[in-house]
């Protein structure tokens, strides 16, 4: 994909998305409500503490690739801001919805998107959050990618492709730690030492438990 957003406007796009979708009565957001969605710590993930500067930044660089604008609402002498990603992907709610909590909450499974999407728009079930997910990774260009399944995890993860592709190669598991021969020597030398302790503890234990008789 040709945009590529910082993690600032990253969470800004969220921000203006969840709110437009959840708390429509009060969007668009002005630059003090957008900084206080950004640094909300409810449905976040990281939690982040961005000064109003940050978020101006931001969106200096969200208007200047076609994400958002900045509006004057009739009555109103102060600028509030909105996003305009519909401008550039034709989505569905399910779909934006989807985008938004992967956007504010990181890579998820799933269960865990279906669960917390919900708020901004339902699914029957998993098989719905599915078939949003595979239009989302079929979209041209792709916008969201599936992870392979990590060690230790049941399920495979997903995540957004508005920063870009991941900077590692997530397909490969990760390689069990090396241990060198001399760490395995210094290990049973360890071993060997509490044992040799242990060992003149009963020594001396049984020592004095023998001289009471």
């Amino acid at each position: 994909m040709d945009i590529v957003l910082d993690d600032t406007e990253i969470r800004i796009l969220g921000c203006l998305i969840e709110k437009e979708l959840t708390t429509p009565e009060y969007y668009p957001l002005s630059l003090n409500s957008l900084t206080n969605a950004c640094n909300q710590k409810s449905n976040r993930n990281p939690i982040v503490s961005f000064h109003e500067a940050d978020v101006e930044q931001g969106l200096e660089g969200l208007q200047a690739k076609g994400l958002a604008r900045k509006t004057i609402t009739p009555g109103s002498r102060v600028a509030k801001y909105r996003h305009t990603i519909l401008d550039k992907f034709d989505l569905s709610r399910q779909e934006i919805g989807i985008l938004c909590e992967l956007m504010l909450r990181g890579p998820q499974t799933m269960g865990e998107i279906r669960t917390r999407a919900e708020r901004m728009s339902p699914f029957e079930s998993l098989e719905e959050v599915e078939k949003n997910l595979q239009a989302l990774m079929d979209y041209d260009p792709a916008l969201v990618i599936k992870l392979p399944r990590e060690t230790g995890r049941k399920e495979c993860r997903h995540m957004h492709l508005f920063s870009g592709k991941p900077s590692q190669d997530l397909s490969a598991e990760p390689a069990a730690p090396q241990i060198t021969v001399q760490e395995r020597i210094s290990s049973l030398e360890e071993e060997t030492s509490r044992l040799r302790s242990e060992l003149e503890e009963l020594k001396q234990t049984f020592a004095e438990f023998k001289s009471q008789f």
